[in-house]
């Protein structure tokens, strides 16, 4: 898929540049955690890693129906990722115990911590699966940053326009000092508000601490979002620092 098959068509058209590389292990196993722009970010981190990602996935991607629908499901399963239903229970539980067999196998696994895509290009409130991961298979856990493929693929539009897009990696997180905390729910908010602190320094992105899946249903249903539109001092997960002049990274020179 990614040398023969889409690879080559994917870099033709979105020609990615990459920030903080040298962040990403060359062995053992990594959680990628990653913001969510676009359906189109599985499809451009898997091309500027030279490791092998398995990701999780919505299960709606592999029940599309026509040729839009037929080719992201072939993608999907051609790059091994693993189907999880959003409505919880044990579908999700079982999704993440997959991830965390492949993670005790040394590879390296990808999530999307806000859990859907973002409505606005804000980064929301991350869900908890990531550190229940991170901590019980005390994985290295790299902080992503998908930048631009929300404006080569919006919301609603199903076929990408060719667009220059970015993708930068923080710096890598190790949380093996919470082994055995993983049902502790205290910690498992700590760790995910850490991991979302590290996406929003790789990013630049204005933080949300709502999540974006309860945005969505409620732009779904008109009601209003009591959401700003713009913030003067911007909030961080965990209420930890923000830097001065965060900023989204642009194309190196």
């Amino acid at each position: 898929m990614k040398r023969i098959l889409a690879g080559p068509l994917l870099r033709l058209a979105f020609r990615p540049w990459v920030i903080g590389a040298e962040n990403v292990p060359e062995s053992g196993p990594v959680i990628m955690a990653s913001n969510h722009l676009s359906v189109l970010d599985s499809f451009i981190l898997p091309l500027v890693l030279k490791r092998k990602i398995v990701f999780i996935g919505k299960a709606e991607y592999f029940s599309g129906r026509g040729v839009g629908g037929r080719i992201t499901a072939g993608f999907m399963k051609g790059v091994g990722t693993i189907p999880v239903d959003r409505t919880g229970g044990r579908a999700s539980e079982a999704a993440l115990h997959t991830g965390l067999r492949y993670l005790q196998s040394g590879g390296i696994f990808g999530i999307y911590p806000e859990g859907t895509r973002s409505p606005d290009g804000r980064l929301y409130r991350g869900k908890t699966g990531v550190a229940r991961l991170a901590i019980e298979s005390g994985a290295t856990v790299v902080p992503v940053a998908m930048i631009g493929t929300n404006k080569a693929q919006p919301i609603g539009k199903r076929l990408p326009r060719p667009t220059r897009i970015g993708i930068a990696f923080g710096e890598p997180l190790n949380f093996t000092e919470y082994r055995g905390a993983h049902e502790d729910r205290f910690v498992l908010r700590k760790v995910t508000d850490e991991i979302m602190h590290g996406i929003m320094l790789a990013s630049g992105q204005e933080y949300v601490d709502s999540y974006a899946a309860t945005v969505k249903a409620r732009l779904a249903a008109g009601k209003p979002l009591d959401l700003p539109e713009s913030v003067d001092e911007p909030s961080s997960p965990g209420g930890l620092p923000v830097p001065a002049g965060l900023s989204v990274p642009v194309r190196p020179k």
